[in-house]
């Protein structure tokens, strides 16, 4: 296993953690999984194996069910084992039972806590931007939980870079609790975190934890052009996370994902997540299996190192499209840039001269 610093933090994280999406099976989560304590607990000791150190969850995810779950399995491991856990959606049916506020972000962690059986949450994400609280009040509750020693670290999920940039702002002008982490979306399948968030991660010292590194099964070369969907995937059973906006331009990438995975005698998951693994600014991938076959495979990434061509093919075939001001700035600016702004330039760069030179 690996261990990559967690942004501008002193803490050290495995690159490859676990996730409890699968936990508990209920209400929408259920198209995700159902997975048990029996077979959580089988999972988690496969990942201890592995050297993973840090597992994820939500208050979210079933209910809270899947953080029960996650507490009863790890009740008796090592503390050196680190756990994160998130808050904003809703825990009730009260109109304080969801968001960002003060009163929220306490009364949900004390609950997360309970739920855990733990006595602190090691890195405490804002699962989603609030609109309706001042970042200087989502702050300060932080601050105040990590004060009473009840996280350690905080992060935030699924914010826009400027909106990550306005809690960092803050934090730094009030001297509060920073973000050293965003817990976001990113895959083979839409690279669009290369436009702002990779970018602005690299450039402010935060760490990124990757959520749906196969695209919800998507890029486990079981959904090819011209074959009927699998039966037993999140898809079917009406998972609708990620939003696939070009349905040809995924069936072109698992294509060449397969002829990648073929070239190593490797699984295309396995594939997709050692690329995602080496993309810059990425820190760490969280892995969400409902098979402890599927986990074995995918922590079997962590070892497997492509060339640069298979990479180069790779990046051609999923590239992002470069949206204004971007196809400006990588005609224009293109020699003074920084190393966040090449996160996506890089490869786009590339890929121009290939296709100028006719190649």
């Amino acid at each position: 296993m690996q261990y990559r610093q967690l942004g501008h933090s002193g803490l050290k994280i495995s690159a490859l953690n676990f996730g409890s999406v699968t936990f508990g099976g209920k209400g929408g989560f259920a198209a995700t999984g159902n997975v048990g304590v029996k077979e959580a607990t089988r999972m988690c000791d496969i990942c201890i194996e592995h050297g993973v150190n840090m597992f994820d969850t939500a208050d979210a995810y079933s209910g809270g069910e899947a953080e029960e779950i996650l507490g009863e399995v790890l009740k008796e491991k090592s503390k050196e084992l680190l756990v994160t856990s998130k808050v904003r959606f809703a825990t009730g049916k009260g109109p304080n039972e969801e968001g960002l506020s003060r009163h929220h972000i306490l009364n949900a962690c004390e609950q997360s806590l309970k739920r855990l059986r733990r006595d602190h949450i090691d890195l405490y994400y804002l699962h989603e931007w609030d609109g309706l609280t001042p970042v200087q009040e989502m702050l300060e509750a932080l601050q105040t939980l990590r004060n009473q020693g009840k996280i350690r670290y905080a992060g935030v999920s699924n914010f826009s870079a400027w909106h990550s940039m306005k809690l960092l702002s803050k934090a730094e002008q009030k001297s509060l609790i920073a973000p050293v982490c965003q817990q976001i979306y990113y895959s083979l399948e839409a690279r669009d975190a290369e436009y702002e968030l990779l970018p602005m991660a690299v450039d402010q010292g935060m760490g990124t934890q990757v959520w749906g590194p196969l695209a919800s099964g998507l890029l486990t070369g079981k959904f090819r052009r011209g074959r009927s969907a699998p039966e037993d995937t999140r898809r079917i059973a009406g998972w609708s996370e990620p939003e696939v906006r070009n349905i040809e331009k995924l069936y072109d990438t698992i294509e060449v994902l397969v002829q990648v995975a073929e070239e190593h005698g490797v699984s295309p998951a396995r594939v997709a997540l050692a690329w995602t693994l080496q993309r810059p600014g990425i820190t760490s991938l969280v892995l969400g299996a409902r098979k402890e076959s599927q986990l074995i495979d995918n922590l079997e990434a962590i070892s497997l190192h492509l060339n640069q061509a298979q990479v180069a093919r790779l990046n051609e075939v999923s590239a992002p499209d470069l949206i204004y001001p971007y196809w400006h700035q990588n005609r224009s600016a293109y020699e003074r840039l920084s190393e966040a702004d090449k996160v996506l330039h890089e490869p786009a760069k590339r890929l121009r001269v290939r296709l100028e030179k006719g190649k």
